[in-house]
């Protein structure tokens, strides 16, 4: 037939593809193509993109790379594709993750529908109660390095629609492009911010890692957030077999543990001493350490437990300090907290499910920023920062759901003569 298709792809998956990658925003690519830019034209470009991966003549832009600096220092490379390329990677996406998802392990808690990382927290702070030894692990730029061969080895396991297997092999060879408009070959790895990448970098971590472990070490608990992972142990002698074992097996698998980033923590919970100097780690965002509590009876014991990592207080902190007072002295509070309010719930929707105090104390350095931006906006105000703090304990007073944290209980201190309206 003339007008016959080398694949069967439906217009209806591209437009479904489309509209999640709208749903997950992101900037352009290349091409300086925004997803608004894009969807002026949208049915047009829906055609395009479906047409030529209905014809097997898809070929993928290379990839925008930008780099984010690190908190520790040096950067993580970020391939940023096209919008029409995020659509076909989603459109692969859609078809493949039915076949894949299923026979992910129970503790591989990234990308998945009905787990998060709030999921994996809760799980790693139960086993932090049980076994007394961590094995915190460090992959040595994971997303980098992952070999071609051995995903597409995986990927054949489970995937046999012939288009999806022919485009993934066109994604994960595309150059990245820098910014003078040269190109680096690429021939392994698979590009951080790229649609595809978090289920190809799943599936090969499921093959490297969460079976291998299930097959010969099934008695040690684990929990697997892409590539962040830490192991439960019953003692400091199977934390060094198992470092080992682990470092053997990513090795055949063409990884590297970073032996530098890479501990064993002992998970002390009383008073006794063990005496091992490592007894922290973090995990997704939040710092495990012994910590003080209080039980029912009032008696005060350790309880090693998950709270905001320092790492994640000092993101939270230059984010804030990015904020433009002098632009707020021109708009009012309520415009003020329509702009921040949004970051501010993220941070406590993510952050405030252990020790809230520890978040709130965080939450402060933003009654901080408020309290300059009336000191700047107030001439009354302005060598006066405990005045500025009290006005605005007074604002917080009389409206205290304006701001979120507010809401939540961060508030600033009013001044003593409202404290004392307030306390009679």
């Amino acid at each position: 037939m003339k007008n016959a298709k080398s694949f069967e792809i439906s217009k209806q998956l591209v437009l479904e593809a489309f509209k999640r990658v709208k749903a997950n925003k992101g900037s352009s690519g290349i091409d300086d193509v925004s997803i608004a830019e894009f969807e002026k034209d949208l049915r047009d470009n829906l055609y395009k993109i479906w047409n030529r991966m209905s014809s097997g003549c898809y070929l993928p832009s290379p990839v925008k790379l930008v780099e984010i600096p690190k908190s520790v220092g040096g950067k993580r490379p970020l391939g940023i594709p096209t919008v029409e390329d995020r659509v076909a990677q989603m459109v692969v996406v859609m078809s493949i993750e039915p076949f894949i998802e299923p026979h992910f392990h129970a503790d591989s808690y990234a990308y998945r529908k009905n787990k998060s990382a709030h999921d994996a927290l809760d799980t790693a702070r139960e086993r932090s109660y049980t076994f007394h030894w961590v094995v915190d692990l460090d992959i040595k730029g994971f997303f980098d390095n992952i070999d071609h061969d051995l995903l597409l080895k995986a990927l054949g396991r489970h995937v046999t629609c012939k288009w999806a297997m022919l485009y993934i092999k066109r994604c994960l060879t595309v150059p990245y492009q820098l910014r003078d408009g040269s190109q680096v070959q690429r021939g392994k790895g698979v590009p951080q911010g790229s649609v595809i990448g978090p289920i190809l970098a799943n599936l090969f971590l499921h093959y490297a890692f969460d079976e291998w472990m299930k097959r010969n070490h099934s008695n040690i608990r684990f929990e697997r957030y892409a590539d962040d992972t830490i192991c439960h142990c019953v003692s400091l002698k199977q934390a060094e077999f198992i470092k080992k074992a682990i470092k053997q097996r990513l090795a055949d698998c063409k990884l590297e543990l970073n032996e530098t980033k890479t501990k064993i923590v002992y998970c002390k919970k009383s008073h006794r001493e063990i005496k091992y100097e490592v007894t922290q780690f973090d995990f997704l965002g939040y710092t495990f350490r012994p910590r003080r509590s209080i039980n029912a009876r009032g008696e005060v014991f350790l309880n090693f437990s998950p709270a905001i990592s320092q790492k994640a207080r000092t993101e939270i902190w230059k984010t804030i300090r990015g904020w433009n007072v002098g632009y707020w002295e021109q708009i009012t509070p309520k415009e003020i907290a329509k702009q921040i309010n949004p970051v501010i719930q993220g941070w406590i929707n993510y952050y405030g499910r252990y020790r809230i105090k520890v978040l709130k104390d965080v939450l402060q350095r933003i009654n901080l920023k408020l309290s300059r931006w009336i000191r700047n906006k107030f001439k009354g105000f302005r060598k006066h920062k405990t005045r500025a703090i009290h006005r605005l304990g007074d604002i917080a007073q009389a409206n205290p759901d304006l701001f979120a944290h507010w809401k939540w209980g961060a508030r600033p201190t009013a001044s003593p003569k409202n404290r004392k309206k307030l306390a009679a």
